[in-house]
C-alpha cells in the first residue's frame, strides 16, 4: 500500500481524491495549506504528492522545494484549474512528474497516480547505467547491417569515389562520416552539403568557387566546397538534385580533379575524396535522360546501399538505448536501463518507421522529454507518422502504397511513350522494370550471393542465372 498525500484548499477535491485513491488501494492523507502538508511529511513521508498551484493566498509552486525537503525526492504531480505557459513552465521547472488540469477526468487520475508509483517501486538491481554513446557510432549488428560495416572497411583505405544510396532517414551522412573517420584522410576537413537545399543560381559558386572581378583585377577568390575539403572528403548529399550544368562540371572534376571557379578560364588541381549520396533511384533517372550515364558510373566506384529500417528490426532495441543514452548525456544526465519499460520497448517494436532511424531517433527525444526524467511508456511515444493512402500501417503497407503510386505515375508516362505503337505492350515492360529491380536489390541485399538471392526470391539457381542475363545484369 503506497501513501498518498494530497494538497488543496477545496474540501470537494480534496474529498473526492481521497475516495478515488482510496478505492485503488492506497493510504490518502489531505492537507489544505502548505504548513499541514510540511508535518503531514514530517509525520510519515509520503511515496508520492498531488499539489494544488493556488491554496489560498499561498503559492503552492513556491512551496514544493520545500515540501521535497520534508519529503525527500518523492515525485509530485501539479494540479490546477488556470492553466498556462507560465505555470506549464514553472511546474515543469520546479521538478513535477505530472500537470493536472482542473477539472478533473478521475480516470487520468487514478492512471497517472498508478504509473508515477510503478516507475519509483522499480528495483534497484535493474537501475544499470547505459554507456554514453561514441561520436558518429553506428549502431547495429543485424545481418544487412554487418554488411554495410564490412563495405565501410573495405573502402575507407582507398581514394574511390563512394556512392551511398538508401532512403530518407537511413543514416547515409553517418556512412559516409565513417569512411572519412576511417581513411587515410581522417586528419582532414570532411565537408558535406545538400544539393537539394541549395539554390540553382548559387549551386557553382558553392561547390566550385567564385573569382569576383576575375577581368578587373577587383577582388579575391572566394573559396568552393572542394576547396574548403581539400585533403579531406566532400560529401555531395542528394547527387540526384544536381542541375544538368552542374553534373557537366562535377564530371569533369572527377576526370581531371581540377576545379574551375566560376568567373574564371583557369582550373587549379584540388585532392579530396568525393562521396556522393542519394534516396533516388539513380539508374532510373540515367534511363530518363535527369541524370547523366557517364557521372554516375564515375560516382559509382564504390557503390553502399543503406538498408532501411524495416529491414533491420533486431536493431531496433540497440538503436533505442543508443538515443536514450545520447539524448540524456546531452542534458547532463546517465540514462540507465530501467528507463525503458518492457511496454515501451513492444510499443517501439511494433511500430512502422518509414522515417527510418531518423524518425526513430526524434521519437525516442519527444519520449525522453515527456518521461521528464521517468520511466518510458508507451503513451510517451508521438503519433505514429502518418502515410496518405496506405490501407495499413506496417512496413510493407507503406512500401506497398509507394509502389502503387509510382506504377500510377510509370503508366501515365508509358501510355504517352509507347501508347501509339503497334504493340505498346505496357504490361511486359512493366514487369521487366520491377523484375529488375527487385533481382538487383535482392541481390545487394544479400551481397552479391546467388544462392541467398535465388532462396529469398523464391527461384531456384539456375533460373535467376537465367533472368540475370534477360535482364543484362549477368556482369
Amino acid at each position: 500500500m503506497s501513501r498518498i498525500l494530497i494538497v488543496d484548499d477545496e474540501q470537494a477535491i480534496g474529498w473526492s481524491l481521497r475516495e478515488l485513491l482510496s478505492d485503488d488501494g492506497h493510504a490518502v492523507e489531505v492537507a489544505a495549506d502548505v504548513q499541514s502538508a510540511l508535518d503531514a511529511c514530517a509525520r510519515l513521508p509520503p511515496d508520492a504528492i498531488l499539489l494544488d498551484v493556488r491554496l489560498g493566498s499561498q503559492d503552492g509552486l513556491a512551496a514544493l522545494p520545500d515540501l521535497r525537503k520534508a519529503a525527500g525526492d518523492v515525485p509530485v504531480v501539479v494540479m490546477t484549474a488556470f492553466g498556462d505557459l507560465d505555470t506549464a513552465v514553472r511546474a515543469v521547472q520546479a521538478g513535477a512528474v505530472d500537470y493536472l488540469l482542473k477539472p478533473f477526468d478521475l480516470e487520468k487520475v487514478s492512471g497517472v497516480v498508478a504509473r508515477i508509483l510503478a516507475d519509483r517501486a522499480v528495483p534497484a538491481a535493474h537501475d544499470e547505467p547505459i554507456a554514453p554513446p561514441s561520436p558518429g557510432q553506428i549502431v547495429g549488428s543485424s545481418p544487412p547491417m554487418q554488411e554495410v560495416f564490412k563495405q565501410i572497411a573495405l573502402v575507407a583505405p582507398t581514394d574511390l569515389p563512394v556512392l551511398i544510396t538508401g532512403d530518407t532517414g537511413t543514416g547515409k551522412e553517418l556512412a559516409a562520416r565513417a569512411i572519412h573517420a576511417h581513411g587515410p584522410r581522417h586528419a582532414g576537413p570532411f565537408v558535406a552539403t545538400n544539393l537539394a537545399a541549395l539554390a540553382p543560381g548559387v549551386l557553382e559558386s558553392e561547390l566550385f568557387g567564385h573569382v569576383r572581378g576575375a577581368f578587373t583585377g577587383a577582388t579575391a577568390d572566394r573559396l568552393g566546397l572542394f576547396d574548403m575539403a581539400a585533403g579531406g572528403t566532400l560529401l555531395l548529399d542528394e547527387i540526384g538534385e544536381a542541375p544538368a550544368d552542374v553534373q557537366a562540371k562535377l564530371l569533369r572534376v572527377l576526370e581531371t580533379y581540377e576545379v574551375t571557379p566560376v568567373g574564371s578560364a583557369v582550373g587549379h588541381p584540388v585532392d579530396v575524396r568525393v562521396i556522393a549520396a542519394t534516396n533516388r533511384d539513380l539508374t532510373a533517372a540515367c534511363a530518363a535522360g535527369s541524370f547523366r550515364t557517364d557521372l554516375y558510373h564515375r560516382l559509382r566506384g564504390f557503390p553502399i546501399t543503406i538498408p532501411a529500417l524495416a529491414e533491420r528490426p533486431s536493431d531496433l532495441e540497440p538503436l533505442t538505448r543508443h538515443f536514450l543514452a545520447a539524448f540524456v548525456a546531452r542534458h547532463g544526465g546517465t540514462a540507465r536501463s530501467d528507463f525503458l519499460s518492457p511496454e515501451f520497448l513492444d510499443a517501439v517494436m511494433k511500430r512502422p518507421w518509414p522515417g527510418n532511424v531518423r524518425e526513430l531517433k526524434q521519437a525516442i527525444e519527444y519520449a525522453a522529454v515527456q518521461a521528464r526524467g521517468g520511466v518510458l511508456r508507451p503513451e510517451h511515444l508521438p503519433a505514429p507518422v502518418a502515410d496518405a493512402g496506405t490501407a495499413g500501417n506496417t512496413p510493407i503497407d507503406v512500401a506497398a502504397a509507394s509502389v502503387s503510386t509510382a506504377i500510377k505515375a510509370w503508366s501515365a508516362a508509358a501510355r504517352l511513350a509507347f501508347g501509339d505503337l503497334p504493340e505498346p505492350d505496357l504490361h511486359r515492360r512493366a514487369v521487366d522494370l520491377l523484375d529488375t529491380t527487385l533481382v538487383r536489390e535482392t541481390l545487394a541485399h544479400c551481397g552479391g550471393n546467388r544462392t541467398a538471392a535465388a532462396k529469398l526470391l523464391g527461384l531456384d539457381r539456375a533460373t535467376l542465372r537465367t533472368r540475370l542475363r534477360l535482364l543484362g545484369l549477368d556482369e
